[in-house]
């Protein structure tokens, strides 16, 4: 059982680096970015913070159902969080169109943004790219996608079988619970 995407949230997380950036910035960068808090999160406190599904791409790790959010024009009828407060690609980069607020992030997960944008905001969309190739759950998928699993990343993060499997566990409870109290 998988964590259920939280648009919502995912949307906030995205929206607090674009304003960190200036309210544009390249959405291939964002998506890095995006992957870098996740993954961050992940090996710090055992959870993703976008509840995101990841898979690599030729340039790099990425956010999937993100990466979908951005390229893929919305089902007729369906109000889309991310598309009220994010605009479509024009020429690769992404606006903020009204700042979604902060309510479904925690303290913790904003400073978390910010230390992530610190290290690595500086950087170009290519520059990014290129350090994504190094992390070592990436692998090259010669023009396809390659699944990355939570447990890819948190051995890449040097982690125990015996914190996997208690993190992997943990995560299991929480989608179960989520599940619980708002099925479907």
């Amino acid at each position: 059982m998988r964590l259920r995407f939280n648009e919502a949230k995912a949307t906030q997380a995205a929206a607090w680096f674009l304003k960190l950036r200036g309210t544009t910035m390249s959405y291939l960068k964002l998506i890095k970015l995006l992957y870098l808090l996740d993954r961050e999160a992940l090996l710090r406190w055992g959870r993703p913070i976008t509840t995101d599904s990841y898979v690599s791409m030729d340039n790099g790790p990425v956010v999937s159902r993100i990466y979908d959010l951005i390229l893929e024009e919305p089902d007729p009828g369906t109000d889309s969080a991310w598309r009220n407060h994010i605009g479509e690609p024009q020429s690769y980069e992404v606006t903020l169109l009204q700042d979604p607020g902060s309510s479904e992030l925690s303290r913790a997960e904003e400073n978390l943004i910010d230390e992530i944008f610190g290290q690595f905001g500086r950087m170009s969309r290519w520059e990014l790219r290129d350090y994504s190739h190094t992390l070592p759950e990436w692998s090259d998928p010669n023009g396809s996608t390659i699944p990355i699993s939570i447990r890819d990343i948190l051995r890449a993060g040097k982690k125990t079988e015996a914190e996997i499997a208690g993190i992997e566990a943990e995560i299991e409870n929480l989608a179960f619970a989520e599940a619980l109290i708002s099925p479907g």
